[in-house]
């Protein structure tokens, strides 16, 4: 009796718990409700991961109404609510069809353009609304918590109802995408560019789906139209004190010269001159016969622009070969180069110039074996 006793405290049930516990449950071959395994959560993407700092970056706004605290509002907004015919924008070419003489694409425009009810007008904007609206509970929720991040389940949501929102704001755009060319055409401004007054008409018609209140019983277009039209004074009075301060826009055809070959003709000019002053001046400490041959090379015998000589011309004044002379002459462009560096262009220092010159840093000039007549300065000094 004693051993049954010592048995029976310890039943199945207690032993099952002390095992789950201890961690070493293994998994019943059994099917049943209990006996789904854990689903891994599904990482958001890297697209995703930046939309939802986007997001959560500013609090949502959205358009209140009652019916979105109604029971099962959900599901009244979006299953129970009827259908709205989707607008076909293939036809909304509005710079090209201002551009173009032909009206072709006006009947297919009529054909294929989508004027909604205002009751249709309001099933999308009660949708529009009540997708922000949950956005917006989202953030409400995320902001409260602990950690003010949203976890996994609630980034899956707030992305979904973002996105959600952001399909049925683009269709109702594109619906009244009519709207903003017919504006444009009856708007009188010839300062203004057809494309951007366009441009502008679309970005207030975004903004005016952001805005308009669908419970109050007006149409959207009405409510739109005043919308793109104000856009438009307020596009053509900063282009009014834009003119005012810059009367004359830049034409690049206008142009007769090029900017950086301008300058860069200036600055080889400069320099030119600059080594013709080393020269002259024997500021490179240039020997009597290397001076000689640079001058006679070049034409600045008595700083005048003389013909240049060739290098057999110059080797039979100083009595030398015409390799002789070519040797001299590259020597001699050495010493110019480096003063050229130290004194105009502060590419080397002082104490490098005299190391240079000293044999100690390599400086190799390559000058052309042309030994035909060559006018002006060397361009390999200006390189």
């Amino acid at each position: 009796m004693r051993n049954t006793t010592t048995k029976r405290t310890i039943s199945p049930l207690e032993q099952v718990r002390r095992r789950r516990q201890a961690g070493t449950v293994a998994a019943t071959p059994t099917k049943g409700l209990n006996d789904k395994k854990p689903v891994a959560k599904k990482a958001l993407s890297p697209d995703d991961e930046r939309l939802l700092s986007q997001v959560m970056a500013s609090e949502q706004d959205f358009i209140d109404s009652p019916a979105f605290y109604e029971d099962q509002a959900e599901g009244k907004i979006y299953d129970e609510a009827p259908d709205v015919q989707k607008p076909d924008t293939s036809w909304y070419h509005p710079v090209m069809d201002d551009l173009s003489s032909t009206t072709r694409n006006r009947t297919v425009k009529s054909a294929q353009q989508v004027i909604l009810t205002g009751a249709e007008e309001k099933v999308l904007f009660h949708q529009f609304n009540y997708a922000r609206y949950r956005v917006w509970k989202i953030q409400q929720d995320v902001w409260s918590s602990p950690a003010k991040k949203p976890t996994t389940d609630q980034a899956v949501d707030l992305l979904r109802w973002y996105r959600r929102a952001d399909v049925i704001r683009v269709q109702i755009a594109e619906t009244n995408l009519a709207l903003v060319l017919a504006m444009a055409k009856r708007t009188r401004m010839s300062e203004v560019d057809f494309a951007d007054l366009v441009s502008e008409g679309n970005m207030a018609l975004l903004r005016a789906v952001d805005k308009f209140d669908a419970g109050r019983g007006y149409k959207f277009s009405t409510y739109a139209c005043r919308a793109i039209l104000k856009a438009f004074s307020r596009q053509g009075m900063k282009l009014s004190k834009y003119r005012q301060r810059f009367p004359t826009d830049f034409d690049p055809k206008l142009e007769r010269s090029n900017f950086l070959e301008t300058k860069r003709a200036t600055f080889e000019k400069d320099a030119a001159d600059e080594v013709k002053r080393i020269v002259l001046e024997n500021r490179a400490d240039l020997t009597d016969v290397e001076r000689t041959v640079i001058e006679h090379r070049f034409g600045l015998e008595s700083g005048e622009q003389d013909k240049p000589m060739t290098l057999e011309q110059v080797g039979q004044i100083i009595g030398v070969t015409k390799e002789r002379v070519r040797q001299i002459q590259n020597k001699a462009m050495e010493k110019i180069r480096l003063e050229l560096e130290t004194t105009f262009l502060g590419t080397r220092k002082p104490e490098e110039l005299e190391a240079a010159l000293a044999g100690h840093l390599p400086g190799g000039v390559a000058v052309s074996d042309n030994s035909g007549e060559q006018q002006g300065l060397p361009s390999v000094l200006l390189n």
